[in-house]
């Protein structure tokens, strides 16, 4: 079993009534890091920032030239075969409007999304991609069996009433 520590901070007060955030992140992360098929030092570290829409598109503005919010944002710090060695993995940012927006509109539970952003956040950091159509059903297969691992439907499945 891969032990990953997750430093979760919140800088937005939209999080404070989502009083599980941190056991579902940290949850979350286990789960990934378990799954992943990726070699990672035991202990290493992630950094997650529990944000708003405004934060996230100053960041996205500043790093992507996309002037816009989104879900969430990764920043590897390690890549390729470091990625095995690396004591911290990166930092992952997330906006609680963009998530609860998602939430509602796809009819998820905001608890299962906001899990389902820090499964795809982490895999963003251990080198998994969604640029070419193979890498994104990669992706999108590990993020649906790690998501079972946590009891949570697979998100990618279609809605049908």
């Amino acid at each position: 079993m891969t032990i990953i520590c997750a430093d979760i901070e919140r800088d937005s007060a939209l999080w404070d009534a989502f009083v599980d955030a941190e056991a579902i992140a940290e949850r979350a992360i286990e789960a990934a890091a378990e799954r992943c098929g990726v070699t990672l030092m035991e202990g290493a570290e992630v950094a997650i920032l529990l944000s708003d829409d405004a934060h996230v598109a100053s960041v996205n503005k500043d790093w992507r030239q996309i002037d816009k919010p989104t879900n969430v944002l990764s920043f590897p710090a390690a890549e390729g075969a470091k990625i095995a060695r690396a004591p911290f993995l990166g930092d992952i940012i997330i906006a609680h409007e963009t998530v609860a927006k998602e939430a509602i509109a796809e009819g998820k539970a905001f608890e299962d999304h906001f899990a389902h952003l820090v499964v795809h956040g982490f895999l963003h950091l251990i080198g998994f991609d969604h640029i070419q159509e193979d890498e994104a059903e990669r992706m999108e297969s590990l993020e649906t069996a790690i998501l079972a691992d946590l009891d949570i439907p697979d998100p990618y499945a279609e809605i049908t009433d």
